[in-house]
């Protein structure tokens, strides 16, 4: 009997075991989820961009005249300035040179009429210049006269009629003698000109002294920004050639959307980050009052308004930007210091308002909350939480009313 006793007691006692593994087995378990604390803070509502950095004033210098403008980065020892990006400037100072511009070739038909005209030039000359030949003899011939009619004035021999016509004669034959000598001076700068239309380019070639050349200078004192125009070439008045401006003297513009830019003050705070070091802190100093159509990345057309900020922050702790950086800005439309915040990765919508799963002694409780100004992070609880309630961080569609939770990590 205490052997049969033994056995039936030990395979009661496996029974048990068996039936307890089961039941602990198939009984269920509270579903692990990630819970927050509901706790008063600072909110703070922001308008995220990317931005760019830039000079405050740019001085573009052009070409004044057309020309051949030399090459303006090049190694020492060529002519001209050897400017390169990043180069100090003093205002005043050459950064460019400019010669002449070459003459045109001419075609063969071109040039055959122009050929002809020089020649029709030549004869010109040769008829003026028989002219004055004539003028000259009729001037000297005249100036006999006068002086013999003024000799027989002396005597009374001859009227006055006769003396002023001599005279009359005399400057009239002066006058024209003049006329005609300048003719012959315009006929040779006609010929002039007409002979430099048919100089060819192979021969037109500048000397290469710098004095030959125009200077062109720069308008204010700064660094190279950039080079635009660095190989020798032919430009038109007005091509820009450098940009020069302070490095030092750098703002933000950030073009965002034109529903941020309404709730944009003149003097709101800035964070400006993603430049690869440490936040700055920056301010708005203007929002343009027009916007423009920019199409994004997607190819969705937006409507943007240029922000334009400035740093509050001493040099020292931006002065490693350049002009054209990228940066990424945070510009402040709403801010509270104290107020009752809730992760908006709690948050689901229920119908036509908003719900959180709240941890209610280790069963969720879905908790319908009033929502007010929010951002990426956290948002302001109007009604329906209290500070220290326990929420449910990203609820999947496992998280139903009233099932067993529990904080993963604790259980």
């Amino acid at each position: 009997m205490p052997a049969n006793w033994t056995k039936r007691i030990i395979g009661a006692a496996l029974a048990a075991a068996i039936l307890a593994g089961l039941a602990w087995f198939a009984w269920p378990r509270p579903v692990l989820v990630d819970l927050a604390t509901v706790a008063k803070g600072p909110i703070e509502v922001t308008a995220d961009d990317d931005g760019k950095t830039r000079v405050r004033h740019v001085y573009t210098v052009s070409a004044p005249i057309a020309g051949k403008v030399l090459r303006i980065s090049h190694p020492l020892g060529e002519q001209g300035p050897s400017l390169h990006v990043g180069d100090d400037v003093v205002a005043n100072q050459t950064v460019a040179l400019m010669q002449p511009t070459l003459p045109g070739f001419i075609d063969a038909r071109s040039r055959d009429q122009l050929q002809a005209e020089v020649l029709a030039a030549d004869a010109a000359i040769q008829q003026q210049e028989a002219e004055v030949q004539r003028i000259e003899a009729a001037l000297d011939f005249s100036r006999t006269e006068f002086q013999r009619v003024q000799t027989l004035l002396r005597t009374q021999s001859t009227s006055a009629q006769a003396y002023d016509k001599a005279k009359f004669e005399v400057a009239t034959n002066e006058a024209a003698l003049r006329g005609a000598k300048a003719q012959v001076e315009m006929r040779r700068a006609v010929r002039t000109s007409l002979a430099a239309r048919l100089m060819d380019p192979a021969s037109a070639i500048p000397p290469a002294e710098p004095t030959c050349c125009i200077r062109v200078l720069a308008p204010t004192s700064g660094r190279v920004l950039k080079i635009i125009q660095d190989s020798e070439t032919t430009v038109l008045p007005g091509t820009p050639l450098v940009d020069i401006g302070d490095p030092f003297d750098l703002e933000v513009v950030a073009d965002l959307l034109s529903t941020d830019a309404v709730q944009i003050k003149v003097g709101a705070p800035v964070r400006i980050d993603g430049w690869g070091g440490q936040p700055i802190a920056g301010k708005v100093v203007r929002v343009d009052p027009a916007g423009f159509l920019k199409v994004s990345a997607l190819g969705t057309e937006e409507q943007r308004v240029r922000v334009t900020i400035d740093f509050t922050d001493p040099p020292e702790k931006w002065g490693t930007l350049g002009h054209d950086y990228r940066v990424i800005v945070h510009v402040t439309t709403w801010s509270a210091t104290e107020s009752l915040t809730v992760p908006v990765s709690a948050l689901f919508r229920k119908g036509d308002q908003w719900a959180v799963f709240a941890d209610e002694n280790g069963r969720a409780r879905t908790v319908p909350v009033r929502i007010g100004h929010r951002n990426n992070r956290v948002a302001e609880v109007l009604s329906g939480l209290a500070a220290g309630d326990r929420v449910v961080l990203h609820p999947s569609d496992r998280i139903i009313e009233g099932i067993r939770i529990a904080k993963r990590g604790e259980e």
